[in-house]
């Protein structure tokens, strides 16, 4: 049997812009796979009743708690302005190096800034505490 070559392979190509935001894409869809299980979790004890509740919310207050709910707000951010992104490419837009490139810039621009916003929200006044 003849051996076929494993093209497009990660070895074929320069590590660039592109395949950077592409890793960081998939690694977020991870994080946001986890950050379902953690709602998950949420939702059951809100239905198992008052102290299951609290016992949830006891958990938030926790520093490694509370950066994993940054670190969940930041992947929703991101995988969903990246994801506008992937639509405009199937659509046929945005193909051209400069393009590309000014997408990619728009994709981390918002990502800062409303990631920024929601963090503020999500952890000003003891909204979190």
């Amino acid at each position: 049997m003849a051996r076929h070559p494993l093209s497009p392979h990660w070895t074929v190509y320069r590590f660039g812009y592109t395949m950077s935001l592409s890793l960081l894409h998939r690694f977020m869809g991870l994080v946001l796979s986890v950050g379902l299980l953690v709602l998950v979790g949420w939702l059951c004890a809100a239905a198992a009743g008052p102290e299951a509740y609290e016992g949830f919310i006891r958990w938030l207050p926790l520093p490694l708690v509370k950066a994993g709910l940054a670190l969940l707000t930041l992947a929703f951010v991101y995988h969903l302005a990246n994801g506008v992104r992937h639509l405009c490419w199937d659509a046929g837009l945005g193909f051209e190096r400069a393009q590309a490139r000014r997408s990619a810039g728009i994709v981390l621009a918002f990502t800062v800034v409303v990631g920024a916003v929601a963090l503020y929200v999500l952890f000003s006044r003891g909204a979190a505490a």
